[in-house]
């Protein structure tokens, strides 16, 4: 009985120690991850959006608390003024979750451009909505106020021969940027202030 004391005893504190070590290390590299996101994954997406920009918009950014997720809004300064923000969002693929960065005019409140981050689509098929420029240019101009469907749906969207439910998850996630654009619309904008000091 003794023995199995010591036994659950050294268990909880070997458990305890592991569990701290981890959290350490979460937190130290926390930083370096996120960096390596922006400059690997939402960097291409971002700059591609933002080719006309006179700023970075990848150090030139905030957050929001948007219920239970912080989103990351990544800022475009045009013509000396901060006139643009893109943020990301995510619609059901064929092979999981499709990630789609979504640059918006905050004038016109239409989309500057769009860029898929991440995805697990089927190479050559679904992976032509992350290669295809033609198809993501499709998105510019649109309104974020109205939902945004492939034409089958009704939409203006051309879909992916082959590859309609990627296309559909495109849109999806273009239609969430728009309705979370709306929803932190009041945020947003007292964020931008910052930057056209």
């Amino acid at each position: 009985m003794r023995d199995m004391i010591k036994m659950v005893v050294v268990l909880t504190v070997l458990a305890a120690f592991s569990g701290g070590l981890l959290a350490a290390l979460r937190d130290t590299t926390k930083d370096k991850i996120e960096l390596q996101q922006l400059t690997f994954v939402k960097g291409p997406a971002i700059k591609s959006i933002f080719k006309d920009v006179s700023n970075d918009p990848i150090v030139d950014r905030f957050k929001i608390q948007d219920g239970e997720v912080e989103r990351s809004f990544f800022v475009g300064v045009i013509d000396g003024k901060a006139k643009a923000v893109a943020l990301e969002s995510f619609g059901k693929g064929y092979g999981g979750d499709v990630g789609l960065m979504v640059g918006i005019d905050l004038e016109t409140e239409t989309i500057l451009g769009a860029g898929v981050t991440t995805h697990s689509e089927t190479p050559g098929m679904g992976a032509k909505a992350k290669e295809d420029p033609a198809f993501t240019d499709q998105f510019k101009g649109a309104s974020v106020k109205e939902a945004i469907k492939v034409t089958g749906d009704g939409g203006g969207i051309n879909a992916i021969s082959g590859s309609t439910i990627t296309s559909r998850a495109v849109c999806a996630a273009a239609t969430d940027v728009g309705a979370v654009y709306g929803r932190l619309k009041p945020q947003i904008d007292e964020n931008m202030k910052a930057f056209n000091k």
